[in-house]
Formats: structure tokens, C-alpha cells, sequence
């Protein structure tokens, strides 16, 4: 379940990136290179859950093309480009970083300027969709950099830089200890932080298990991040699963999540003591012996490290997957946008996935 949604159009925009597109393009932004770069070919559904909708500094557009195909931008003014920080290869690094898995998106900057405050500059950015025929679509963005040349502001802080997911990479490398699946190798690192009780959290598992199958050479981890001014049982399934991994290994606690997703209409304040405990029976563990394992201080630290590493993320939302440090909505974004995303943060570090191709669906046959 989204959670005060906080990752606002401009924050989903910039580190999910969706395409620009006649239905969305105010809820996108982002990253790229040049006058004409990269983006998504997979718009997000109109339907999908959405980011907040607040106050977001993207503007959909009305300008004339410039009757370049390859650069259908407005030619930018000199005389926006004032401050000495961040550097235009400083811009475009981080927006290829963001957007260049999506070859039909495409972008250019037009402002670099001073603000009143010292060190920090606003930065305006023009992105559109590659159009076959037609005039583009297009779409403003604009975002403050900070004086550490880590961080930007949108309408929530958010990593910047040329490499803008390092930070993060390396932080979960270093503290992502949950129960794993996969290769032992950290090189393509997919990490989930979800909540039992969150509806879009039980929705998104099978698309999960899509991903590690077309990429075997992932690692993934799981981390509990329980909801819980929202979910009243969360925390307590966390504190079972802990036990459960605990006693059990990987493979009883991937088990026993399954089973508590299955049963979640179960995890209510009345249910979820029965519930818990017959997930537990389902994977071969003693229920009374796991039951009083989630009440002992070191299941509660296991869980509060786990929370404690979200929120060392500024997570406020699950489902969240994090790949080699790429925060994601992954609620948000269909499959075949995932995969990009995946293979392209691959590329970037350097790393091979393994990939193999996913099943093509087979039509019923016609009777």
C-alpha cells in the first residue's frame, strides 16, 4: 500500500522516469543528455497507483518544434546559464543515469542559474518522446541542486550526481542482510522493502519472481519496512518472519511470506495470531516456538534495522525495490519497464545479468 505517497510527480518522475506522452507528461521528468537523448517506452497505465500529486514544478508544453527532428528543442538562452555549478556534463551524466534506458526519450537543458542562496542552483530541463511523425510532446522540468553536489530538490530531496545511485548502492550492499535469494555475488543487487499487510506489496510478488527468472544472476534481498501508523499487524508479521528465517533459513522464510500474502485479509488485530502462526505450520516450523521468538528484543532489533535502513533511503512507501541503488515505486511501473531498468543499471556498473528471455504467453486455442 502506498503510505503518504511522498515520491510527488516530479520526485516519481526523476527517479522512475515514465515517458512524456500526451496522457502523462506531467507525471514525468528527468534525465538524459543532451538535446536529444533518452526515455522510457513504457508509459505508465493511466490506472496505476499514482505518485502524489502535489505542487510539482513540471509543466506540460505548447512550443513551437524547432523543425530539427533530431532536436526538436527551442535553442537555450546564455544568458540562463549563470551558475558555475553543476556543470552541463554534470546535468546530462545524471540524467542519462536516470533516462538512458529508454531510448525514445529525449531531453535538453536550458538553464543552469544562480538562486539568492549561495551554492544552490536551479536547473531547467525540456524533455520530450521521440515522435515518428507529428510535433513531440513536451514537458518542463525544473529542480534546485545543493551545495554538495549529491542532492537536488524537486519537491522532495533526492540523490544527484553522475553517478546519482552510488550512495545508495553502496549502502545496500553494506547493510541489505535480509533473507536472500539468488546468486551470493552483490554486482546486480535487487532489494524489496514491503509490508505483509500492503495490498500493492502481495500484487507485486509475482512480478518479482518474473525478474529474478529472466535474470538469474541477481541477488535479491528482502527487507521488512512495516506500515505501521497504517497497519496495526505489520509489524508482528515482520517479527514472525524474522524467526521464521531465523530457524528455518531463506527458503522457510520465502515460504512463510507467501503464505502470509495468501492469508492477508486474515491480518486483522482479531486474526492475525492465527494467521501468523498457520503460515508458520505451512512451512514445517513449531508456531508456540516462533510466536514467542517474535516478541524477544533481538526480533524487534532485526526489524527496527531493517526500518532504520528504509528510512536511511527517505522511504516513506512500499513496495519499494531498490536495484544497485535505483529507488523504485515498483507498484508503479509494468514489467517491461522494470526489466529495462534492470538491464540498463547492469550496463552501467558493468555487470552481466544472465539474462534469458521470458515466456512468450500462448493464445487458447480457438475452438
Amino acid at each position: 500500500m502506498f503510505f503518504r505517497s511522498t515520491f510527488s510527480t516530479a520526485a516519481l518522475a526523476l527517479v522512475v522516469l515514465a515517458p512524456v506522452t500526451a496522457t502523462n507528461a506531467q507525471a514525468q521528468a528527468g534525465s538524459g543528455a543532451p538535446a536529444a537523448t533518452q526515455q522510457p517506452q513504457h508509459p505508465l497505465p493511466q490506472n496505476a497507483p499514482p505518485a502524489n500529486r502535489g505542487n510539482a514544478p513540471i509543466q506540460q508544453l505548447d512550443i513551437p518544434p524547432s523543425g530539427d527532428a533530431a532536436n526538436p528543442f527551442p535553442k537555450p538562452d546564455p544568458r540562463n546559464f549563470t551558475a558555475d555549478t553543476p556543470t552541463m556534463d554534470t546535468v546530462n551524466a545524471f540524467l542519462h543515469a536516470s533516462w538512458g534506458y529508454d531510448p525514445q526519450r529525449i531531453w535538453q537543458i536550458q538553464a543552469i542559474s544562480k538562486t539568492p542562496v549561495p551554492g544552490i542552483s536551479k536547473v531547467v530541463v525540456l524533455v520530450a518522446q521521440k515522435a515518428a511523425t507529428g510535433k513531440p510532446q513536451m514537458a518542463s522540468l525544473q529542480f534546485f541542486t545543493l551545495p554538495d553536489g549529491k542532492h537536488l530538490i524537486a519537491d522532495d530531496v533526492l540523490p544527484f550526481g553522475a553517478k546519482p545511485f552510488a550512495e545508495y548502492r553502496a549502502l545496500m550492499e553494506q547493510r541489505a542482510d535480509g533473507p536472500s535469494r539468488g546468486l551470493a555475488s552483490k554486482e546486480l543487487l535487487l532489494v524489496e522493502f514491503a509490508d505483509f499487510q500492503c495490498p500493492h506489496c502481495k500484487e507485486v510478488q509475482p512480478t518479482i519472481d518474473k525478474l529474478l527468472q529472466q535474470y538469474p544472476n541477481a541477488r535479491f534481498v528482502y527487507e521488512n519496512f512495516p506500515l505501521v501508523q497504517i497497519h496495526t499487524e505489520a509489524y508482528k508479521a515482520s517479527a514472525y518472519s524474522v524467526c521464521v528465517a531465523k530457524m528455518g533459513g531463506n527458503d522457510a522464510f520465502f515460504k512463510f511470506s507467501s503464505a502470509v500474502f495468501d492469508a492477508q485479509a486474515e491480518l486483522t488485530p482479531e486474526g492475525s495470531d492465527a494467521a501468523l502462526k498457520a503460515a508458520v505450520t505451512k512451512v514445517g516450523l513449531d508456531a508456540n516456538k516462533v510466536a514467542a521468538c517474535s516478541t524477544s528484543a533481538e526480533a524487534k532489533s532485526t526489524v527496527d534495522a531493517s526500518l532504520k535502513l528504509g528510512q536511511d533511503l527517505n522511504l516513506n512507501q512500499t513496495p519499494i525495490l531498490v536495484v544497485n541503488g535505483r529507488v523504485l515505486p515498483i507498484g508503479s511501473l509494468p514489467i517491461e519497464a522494470l526489466t529495462q531498468i534492470v538491464a540498463f543499471e547492469a550496463q552501467q556498473d558493468g555487470v552481466k545479468t544472465g539474462a534469458v528471455p521470458l515466456p512468450t504467453p500462448t493464445a487458447p486455442a480457438a475452438k
